[in-house]
């Protein structure tokens, strides 16, 4: 059993740490705790991992989050993994700072990743969990607050929430998103 694990973030040094690249936040801490590292690929930063005798690809994405589907696709279909076996992680202004929220599959809530990947995958049937980052801004910056940094009150409520999501991202590959969202989402 192949998985298909997409953080989704924007590269370059100015976005790093930032709200808007917390999936890339979530696969790292997903690698560190599998023993991995993540290599430069086509599309992709990724890092293959393994977990019980199953196989996970996770991918950060270096086409910037409003391509984020050109990866994906490329990455689903070099492994040969079918849509129900992905896995994509996103950043939520909706969602209070640290809340964890896994769909098996829905809309892209107005998410510029997830309308790429929708769009260009042609289909809306993968997982996808979402890492609330607050909406603690002002009117008209919002673009400022999502491309912003953690304050260090931020982090340490981040911090416990990403160990939080390795944990249901294991659980998402052991024993199914069905299950993993019974019991996470009530967390």
């Amino acid at each position: 059993m192949k998985y298909l694990i997409a953080g989704l973030g924007n590269i370059g040094d100015e976005y790093a740490d930032t709200r808007h690249n917390i999936g890339f936040t979530a696969v790292d801490a997903l690698a560190v705790n599998l023993k991995s590292s993540f290599v430069v690929g086509r599309l992709a930063s990724v890092a293959r991992m393994s977990l019980k005798g199953r196989t996970l690809v996770a991918i950060k994405p270096t086409t910037y989050m409003n391509l984020s589907g050109k990866s994906v696709r490329y990455w689903m279909q070099k492994e040969d993994i079918p849509a129900e076996n992905i896995l994509v992680i996103v950043d939520d202004l909706a969602l209070p700072l640290g809340a964890l929220r896994l769909k098996s599959r829905g809309s892209d809530g107005g998410h510029n990743g997830l309308i790429s990947i929708i769009e260009t995958i042609e289909t809306t049937e993968f997982s996808r969990l979402r890492i609330g980052i607050g909406n603690d801004f002002a009117k008209g910056y919002q673009v400022d607050y999502v491309l912003g940094r953690w304050s260090a009150e931020e982090s340490k409520i981040l911090i416990p929430r990403i160990e939080t999501t390795v944990e249901l991202i294991k659980s998402f590959v052991l024993i199914g998103v069905e299950r993993t969202m019974n019991y996470f989402n009530k967390r």
